[in-house]
């Protein structure tokens, strides 16, 4: 094997005159800002605190923009959602010392929905012996310093997907750019990069960074693998299939609906794959993987495929699901692979398994397979029709009546969430996100900022209740101050017993508010979500979770 080849590796007469012919003054700070910029970066989230020094100056050298919200952890959900509908590794920039900490919880839920969000902190000190920087030569545990905090990176890193340490100037461009890398390596995840502060603050001799080509790995299936997957699909008598957020992450959606239609298996997508399967197609089951009927369905089929999915508590009626069939798994987090349920585990992108699939499968026939889709879905409006909710499910219908096709939505863990997760057609993939790793109350608004950064030209619906509002409510004047287009729906159910006036408090920010009814509910929506930046809804009503719907 030779590694001859013809790659250019000259540089460019521009790129040698910039390495030649420096700006004067530049930092630490510039070489990491000039490496996000060269590797595609173009918005930074950040928060107050002690972020990196000089960062704001170096962002502005370089024409990046920076979004920055009122706390860490609400920074940290807007890189998450710019992650999650750009696809891009969104960088996020966090206080030094303890206040990093407060990205834990928006970092763990990055990690939960493999969202590519590439944090960096500046510590307090370096770490190590004789890295102290000046007047500091001794190891970072025996200091004593203000914002200490000895070990960070060992925090983090029982959280993101990798950890990447620097101690002197000339690390920070590799180190971003291998931490780039990581985030957007099929699983994407959150990444960690430390940087001690006096590398960040002392002038530089690094020239200036205009490289920063990387090539995330892709992750095809293993061959032999392919091979028994498609011929127990092709032999099954009774297939199904269970669609995660892999394969929205992996833009599969079309291949997955070829498949389907291929060896006629009814399809179910998960609360993280909403949108990932047409809902009214003949052989969609929808979202309602928890309900008992489309349970006993899954369970009885003798080839399950689960695809893009960990079959974690949501997705498998909290531990209840005994599938008595075989089951194939494609997954391309390792660590969740088979962790439920034994299987045909198959570590593999989504996209890439599902072509090695159409490439291998032959057609099956089975006329019978729509008719058992009907009366599964038939069952489920019979089981929510003898319960009385016919006001959460004409809440339901208003925000899908209000909400433009493809505008992104998302959702904090509430009452009207779940029915959402269930009865609500997203109409697209990675239409509709909500908190399913963290599960924080307050991720929606800040969430919903994040992708309204992303993309200015479309609206962007964010859904919390009382509890959920009170914890993102400093955002508003984030909202505010960048003019994004985001509506809030909060429904004011007076949680722990109290509930603030939602649209009093949003017009103290100077953001517009009204307070709506079910009747009016689609309405006044629709025109909030048509007007310009952003704009509050308040929905002052209780609504009921359904019956148990499974089994236990």
């Amino acid at each position: 094997m030779t590694h001859d080849h013809d790659l250019v590796l000259r540089p460019t007469a521009a790129q040698t005159e910039a390495a030649l012919d420096p700006p004067p003054g530049r930092t630490g700070t510039d070489l990491v800002v000039e490496t996000l910029a060269a590797l595609g970066a173009t918005t930074v989230f950040g928060a107050p605190g002690r972020p990196a020094p000089g960062v704001l100056d170096a962002l502005h050298r370089t024409g990046l923009r920076h979004v920055g919200l009122r706390t860490v952890c609400d920074a940290g959900f807007a890189a998450d959602a710019y992650g999650r509908v750009t696809g891009e590794a969104a960088p996020l920039l966090v206080p030094s010392g303890p206040g990093a900490l407060a990205a834990l919880a928006a970092l763990q839920e990055a990690r939960a929905a493999s969202a590519p969000v590439l944090a960096i902190g500046g510590q307090v000190t370096g770490a190590g012996p004789g890295h102290g920087g000046p007047g500091h030569p001794r190891d970072l545990s025996e200091l004593r310093e203000l914002r200490e905090l000895p070990d960070r990176d060992g925090v983090f890193r029982g959280v993101v997907k990798s950890v990447h340490p620097v101690r002197t100037q000339s690390q920070i461009p590799s180190a971003i750019a291998e931490a780039w890398t990581s985030a957007l390596t099929v699983p994407h995840g959150p990444v960690w990069v430390d940087v001690p502060r006096h590398v960040l603050l002392a002038e530089t001799p690094v020239p200036v960074v205009t490289g920063g080509d990387t090539f995330p790995e892709e992750l095809p299936p293993r061959p032999e693998l392919t091979a028994v997957a498609a011929d127990l699909l092709g032999r099954a008598e009774r297939p199904a299939i269970v669609a995660g957020g892999g394969v929205v992450r992996a833009d599969a959606s079309g291949k997955l609906r070829q498949l389907a239609e291929r060896i006629q298996a009814p399809v179910v997508t998960t609360s993280g794959g909403k949108g990932a399967f047409p809902w009214t197609h003949p052989l969609s089951l929808r979202s309602w993987s928890a309900d008992r009927h489309t349970a006993e369905l899954l369970e009885d089929a003798d080839v399950l495929l689960v695809i893009g999915s960990g079959l974690g508590e949501l997705s498998s009626g909290v531990g209840t699901f005994e599938p008595r069939g075989r089951i194939v798994q494609i997954q391309a987090d390792l660590g969740k692979l088979e962790s439920h349920h034994p299987a045909l585990g198959i570590h593999a992108d989504a996209r890439l398994a599902l072509q090695a699939l159409l490439e291998t499968v032959g057609e099956r026939r089975d006329e019978a397979a729509p008719e058992r889709v009907r009366a599964v879905l038939t069952e489920a409006r019979a089981r929510l029709a003898a319960q009385d909710l016919t006001l959460e499910q004409d809440v339901v219908a208003a925000v899908r009546e209000a909400l433009p096709t493809g505008a992104p939505s998302f959702w904090d863990p509430t009452v009207l969430t779940c029915w959402a997760w269930s009865a609500l057609d997203a109409k697209a993939p990675g239409a509709m996100h909500s908190a399913q790793g963290a599960g924080v109350p307050g991720y929606g608004f800040p969430a919903a900022l994040g992708a309204a950064a992303a993309d200015p030209t479309r609206p962007v619906l964010a859904v919390s209740d009382d509890d959920g509002a009170l914890h993102a409510v400093a955002e508003l004047a984030t909202a505010r101050q960048y003019d994004l287009n985001v509506t809030w729906l909060v429904v004011g159910d007076g949680g722990h017993g109290t509930g603030p006036d939602h649209v009093a408090l949003a017009e103290s920010f100077g953001v517009p508010g009204v307070r709506t009814s079910p009747q009016t509910l689609a309405a006044d929506l629709a025109k909030a979500l048509a007007a310009p930046g952003p704009s509050v809804v308040v929905l002052p009503t209780a609504l009921r979770m359904p019956a148990q719907a499974h089994p236990g």
